[in-house]
């Protein structure tokens, strides 16, 4: 069993070219299957059923396990069993129509545009470090970039010029974003920086050796940031979701949103709309006559 998993594994890097990223979590959701499977002596993965299965979804929710975190795993098995049924190995699929224990709903953290200011618009030294940071900061929130993307980006894919970024997105699909004034110009003063470095590659965003910054280093950076600016934990996806839900709430265009996003079902971009609907009730409650509270000292 587990050298077809191996084999599966190969395969998705090889021929389906997936991120290291995604490759891990297959791997690491597989062989919590695979470890299921040896402790209920099952034998292959021919004699995996839904039963099992439906016992295994079980158990991963009794554990505390989140239903995002089940959807995975079964959108996982679901994938394996499919190359394995091409195969010949098997003729079905143990979580087809199977679905994870309905869970509570998180929406995403975002910054409003009072405290996104505060982050953004304070003085910013003339120096390698402030200029490269204000430039992350600038560009995920203009253009809603994931930490994947905005680590992986090239000099060669930015347009500084029209204003404009191509990303590799999930799947390997590439797009092009706007990137505003502000992120322009923090760019700009940015790149004047980077050359004193002598970059080792084409990497946009580099450390004072050259080399390209990681996804761990970013975080941190961004950690920090906050931190100093705004006295609070902060991370790369909340400026992603903050992009999101500003973009939203003024312009309403739901698709728009979801193209610049990348995401490609709208299912996932939905979850803006009740963000923006907080935001609504939030200026009903404030503002209408007949939704204010009543004050303590009127009779």
């Amino acid at each position: 069993m587990e050298r077809q998993l191996d084999a599966y594994c190969t395969h998705l890097r090889s021929e389906r070219q997936v991120s290291p990223h995604t490759l891990d979590a297959y791997r690491r959701d597989l062989s919590r299957v695979l470890g299921f499977c040896e402790k209920q002596n099952i034998g292959s993965w021919k004699a995996l059923d839904i039963q099992s299965m439906r016992g295994l979804v079980a158990r991963l929710h009794q554990q505390g396990q989140s239903s995002r975190s089940i959807a995975r795993l079964l959108s996982a098995v679901r994938g394996f069993y499919h190359y394995l049924n091409r195969e010949g190995i098997c003729d079905h699929d143990p979580a087809n129509g199977l679905a994870p224990p309905k869970g509570e709903r998180r929406l995403p953290k975002t910054l409003d545009a009072d405290r996104t200011l505060q982050l953004l618009e304070g003085g910013v030294e003339d120096e390698f470090l402030a200029r490269r940071d204000h430039a992350i900061l600038e560009l995920f929130y203009s253009s809603g970039l994931r930490l994947s993307e905005l680590t992986g980006l090239n000099c060669e894919q930015l347009d500084l010029a029209d204003g404009l970024v191509q990303v590799l997105g999930k799947g390997s699909k590439t797009r092009v974003l706007p990137v505003g004034r502000k992120a322009r110009e923090a760019l700009e003063e940015w790149l004047k920086q980077r050359a004193l470095a002598n970059p080792q590659d084409d990497a946009v965003f580099v450390s004072q050796q050259g080399r390209r910054l990681g996804p761990r280093s970013i975080q941190l950076r961004v950690k920090a940031a906050g931190e100093r600016e705004l006295g609070q934990n902060l991370h790369p996806h909340m400026l992603r979701h903050s992009f999101a839900s500003h973009l939203l709430e003024s312009s309403q265009d739901l698709r728009a949103v979801q193209e610049l996003l990348g995401h490609a079902d709208i299912t996932t971009t939905q979850i803006y709309t009740h963000l923006d609907f907080q935001h609504l009730a939030t200026v009903y409650d404030s503002a209408h006559p007949r939704a204010k509270r009543k004050d303590s000292s009127e009779p």
